[in-house]
């Protein structure tokens, strides 16, 4: 197998790829919260060809060498953490973070980041009596101090647009806990997982950093009766959709070619 034939399925393997993670973004066009994925390609196995010294004529402008490989990779994806638009929804548990902030949800044992603040409250199994705010797939919403948020549940609730939660129980009003937010200092570290979720990479460091939401700017907080928007953009997704569908198929001519070419030389050889 030459150098173009394998170059040609090398990088055709990439651009399928490519297109997955395409489909993914339009399927996802409208879930709240959901953060657009994007790729990074490298060559793979690029060197310098050396040639001979006769190459070297008067008047030449470069160097002698030229460049060869074997294709692209993808070598990483990364989520666009760029803000969605906001939906007013009515439901005062509904909420949309404003500026570069990650709800926090423990998810399975372990703890999950997300942009989906499409909160309820649910009985308290452990508590009865008591009802806790979890997402949409019952995972429990963690507050600052990495606690569930539990209240009876004949207390009324209202969440401020500083994450504070504001609870009226027989007549006596208070704030029993304030909603934990994290700022991802290097979103390139944080891992998606099902469920619209995000965790923290493997040896990933510095990738998060706790912030209260007094400390943010002034353009930033929790706007309670609202969800973001996925920020996927549907015309671009179909624009880079018809752009590596062409890669591929250039791709694909090109592995044809060598294909021929070398039955060609097996021809000739005969």
């Amino acid at each position: 197998m030459n150098n173009s034939m394998i170059s040609a399925m090398v990088s055709m393997n990439s651009m399928q790829q490519r297109l997955d993670m395409i489909a993914d973004n339009m399927a996802n066009l409208d879930t709240t919260g959901y953060k657009r994925k994007e790729s990074n390609f490298d060559e793979v196995l690029t060197n310098v060809q050396n040639q001979p010294e006769g190459f070297k004529q008067k008047g030449r402008a470069t160097g002698l060498g030229f460049t060869t490989g074997f294709g692209m990779q993808m070598a990483s994806i990364t989520s666009n953490m760029e803000q969605g638009s906001l939906k007013q929804t009515g439901n005062p548990t509904d909420l949309a973070m404003q500026g570069n902030g990650l709800f926090a949800v423990r998810a399975n044992g372990t703890t999950a980041y997300t942009r989906e603040g499409a909160f309820t409250f649910v009985p308290d199994k452990a508590n009865p009596g008591n009802m806790i705010l979890t997402n949409n797939q019952g995972y429990p919403v963690l507050d600052s101090n990495d606690q569930t948020i539990s209240v009876s549940n004949k207390a009324k609730v209202a969440i401020d647009n500083k994450g504070r939660v504001h609870v009226e129980s027989g007549g006596d009003t208070g704030i029993v806990a304030t909603l934990q937010v994290v700022e991802p200092v290097r979103p390139e570290g944080l891992q998606q997982i099902d469920g619209n979720l995000f965790v923290v990479g493997d040896n990933a460091q510095g990738v998060l950093q706790g912030k209260s939401i007094d400390r943010m700017d002034t353009d930033r907080g929790i706007q309670s009766g609202y969800l973001e928007q996925s920020n996927v953009d549907y015309a671009t997704e179909i624009t880079d959709m018809m752009q590596v569908q062409r890669a591929y198929q250039l791709a694909s001519r090109a592995l044809t070619s060598s294909d021929t070419m070398m039955n060609l030389a097996n021809n000739i050889r005969g």
